[in-house]
């Protein structure tokens, strides 16, 4: 098996080195999200955290791994019988592509209709029991994995229901997720179920960046050699952790430091109270880690900074982080109330803490580079909607964006076979089955049963199941909702920004950009005026991107409104090579009036060649119109709707009316 990087070697990071650490001595905290750019060494610190481990117990012919003391009792392979035997504690890898049998496991269909029993076949989730899960881009992986994953490490354990057959297994591991923002965002509410969050970046001095290519040079030249030159480093971790987790069930947290926990968790305005448990166990962890009895203001500090950040998010769009003078202001008015407040009445019966969280890491073994106060540039501290408001004499940036709505569904006609979503129906492999058929996905047991039932006799069976062949099997075909590449073009010309319009249009599009993020869509925004067009953002899952792009466009000049319909053709038709089967929605949003550039309608009459789905999103107000928005939807086959009539709850207010 070729080496490891070192948990030691690695420079830096200290923060990330910090909490997952933390979690290997209490994995009760929930794991740890890790969000940075590329390159910044995220897998690699990752990977090295299971060498610390301690070794574990499991029974020979358990395939859940059983400890020996205490089997779970519910095994599927229970009851056991056989020795025990020692093994290292696993690192399983969860790949962005995996299926939902691959994660909770699949029963074994073809055992199950010839034999008659209940035959399963363990997935992912019980290969990580008593291990560390890891999941490479986790932004990227389907909404309903992530859902199980999370539901799992929250409960221990997991359920696989299906065909009438209910089997669990014990399912307890470390939960650590890596991500580029840039390339989408989790949902808040995904976010909220991850423990711990780190943010990472390059460090930007030449020092410590000269001392990262050299050890990795190093290692890349003889990998046995640089492990052992840092074993004894890694050795020295391994065995607090050790000592921690013993720790960990005595250590005391006072109603003082409780008290703090709550008044910064109140500070921050979190939502729900998972917060507060979360930052408990942390500080629990994070003393036992630094071989203390009794729970610190250092220990909620630092667990607050680990805690805390993307809890803060009161909108998708909002960046996560608590920047340093807050985290300081807050602390110290908890010190306050901490001091202040009267212990409550009677006393809350709560034992010795929250469920003995254990303490938490430092950094690399023997007083290398030790993270333990988590103390440094707040690597989270980024600050929220800063927007620049310069321009040209002659040009503008739009005024605040209107207040935003819940955008109603813009959904693309027929049936796809996109990337799975929440807009426009598809054949999935997940949805609901209507049918089965040749062009399906998996199988359909009652159409197959029924194929295969008329030819039992002839085939000779005798009782022990059924006789199944190849011909008999039948796909199901299941409909359900696909994501789709949304792509918005915008009239930023002076027409628009001269009516005082375009602060409802941001609002408006900011809305629909909101409905794309929650629908798991790839997103583009091209912007025209003046003598051309602008492929502001190109199509990517990083909605919060485009948000921040639009806040800050420049209005004013003419409207080549061609030559917009021509970029969007353009980017549809690149981006269909890429991806042929994510079907293209376009969202125009202008008044309609075309002052530069060429006619538009033959450029319209092309995209809906292309099969382009368009809607057109009439901007134009004042007492006299001229339809011309109507007009380019009619060139494109597409929709015209008023600005108005893009919010879900003014369109249900028109039906209620009529």
């Amino acid at each position: 098996m070729p080496a490891q990087f070192p948990f030691s070697a690695v420079v830096g990071q200290h923060d990330l080195r910090l909490a997952l650490l933390l979690n290997a001595v209490h994995p009760a905290i929930g794991g740890v999200l890790v969000r940075g750019e590329k390159g910044t060494a995220k897998s690699t610190v990752v990977r090295a955290l299971a060498g610390l481990l301690p070794a574990v117990e499991v029974l020979e012919d358990c395939r859940f791994a059983c400890a020996p003391g205490a089997p779970d009792p519910d095994c599927p392979d229970g009851p056991h019988a056989t020795a025990a035997r020692e093994r290292p504690a696993t690192l399983v890898e969860l790949p962005v592509g995996a299926t939902e049998d691959r994660v909770i496991g699949s029963l074994d269909l073809e055992r199950a209709l010839t034999d008659g029993v209940r035959a399963y076949q363990p997935g992912l989730l019980a290969d990580a029991h008593r291990g560390v899960l890891y999941v490479d881009e986790v932004n990227l992986l389907h909404d309903h994995l992530v859902d199980l994953l999370l539901d799992a490490a929250a409960m221990g354990r997991a359920h696989v229901e299906r065909e009438g057959v209910s089997i669990s297994h014990a399912a307890q591991f470390l939960l650590v997720g890596t991500m580029n923002p840039e390339e989408g965002e989790l949902r808040p509410q995904l976010l909220d179920r991850f423990g711990l969050t780190v943010t990472v970046s390059a460090d930007r001095e030449v020092g410590p960046r000269t001392e990262v290519v050299r050890r990795r040079l190093a290692f890349e030249a003889d990998p046995d050699g640089f492990a052992a030159q840092w074993a004894s480093a890694d050795a020295g971790l391994a065995e607090r952790i050790v000592r921690a987790r013993a720790l960990l069930g005595s250590v005391r947290l006072p109603d003082a430091e409780l008290r703090r926990i709550a008044s910064v968790c109140a500070s921050f305005d979190v939502d729900g109270m998972r917060a507060d448990l979360v930052v408990a166990r942390t500080a629990v962890a994070h003393a036992a880690w630094r071989g203390a009895e009794t729970v610190a203001e250092q220990d909620v500090e630092a667990a607050v900074r680990l805690a805390l950040p993307h809890r803060r998010r009161r909108d998708p769009f909002d960046e996560p982080g608590i920047e340093e003078e807050q985290l300081r202001e807050a602390m110290s008015e908890a010190a306050q109330a901490a001091e202040e407040e009267e212990p409550p009445e009677p006393p809350e019966p709560d034992g010795d803490g929250p469920d003995g969280g254990p303490g938490g890491p430092g950094g690399p073994g023997g007083g290398q580079d030790a993270p333990d106060e988590g103390n440094g540039t707040p690597q989270n501290g980024t600050p929220q909607n800063g927007t620049s408001q310069q321009g040209s004499s002659s040009e503008r940036t739009t005024e605040a964006p209107d207040p935003a709505f819940r955008a109603r569904l813009l959904a693309v006609p027929g049936v796809g076979a996109g990337a799975p979503g929440k807009r426009s129906v598809a054949r999935t492999t997940g949805g609901r089955t209507v049918r089965s058929g040749a062009d399906g996905t998996g199988l359909h047991l009652t159409d197959t049963l029924r194929a295969a039932a008329p030819f039992q006799a002839e085939r000779g069976r005798d009782g022990s199941g059924l006789v199944l062949r190849a011909q008999d099997i039948r796909r199901a075909v299941r409909v359900g909702k696909e994501s789709n590449l949304v792509l918005f073009a915008v009239d930023t010309s002076g027409s628009m920004a001269a009516r005082a319009r375009m602060s409802a249009v941001t609002g408006a599009v900011i809305s629909l950009l909101r409905d794309a993020y929650q629908r798991r869509d790839k997103v583009g925004v091209i912007t025209f005026r003046g003598a051309g067009a602008e492929l502001l953002l190109p199509p990517t899952n990083s909605v919060d991107t485009a948000v921040r792009r639009l806040r800050r466009v420049t209005t004013g000049g003419r409207t080549p409104l061609a030559e917009g319909l021509h970029t969007a053709r353009k980017v549809a038709a690149t981006e269909r090579v890429r991806d042929p089967h994510r079907r293209c929605l376009l969202v125009v949003v202008t008044d309609g009036r075309a002052t530069a550039g060429q006619n538009p309608d033959a450029v319209a009459a092309g995209l809906a060649a292309d099969g382009v789905a368009g809607i057109v999103v009439d901007c134009e107000s004042g007492p006299v119109r001229l339809g011309l928005a109507g007009r380019l939807a009619e060139a494109m086959s597409g929709q015209c709707l008023r600005l108005e009539h893009l919010s879900a709850d003014g369109v249900a207010g028109i039906v209620r009316a009529a």
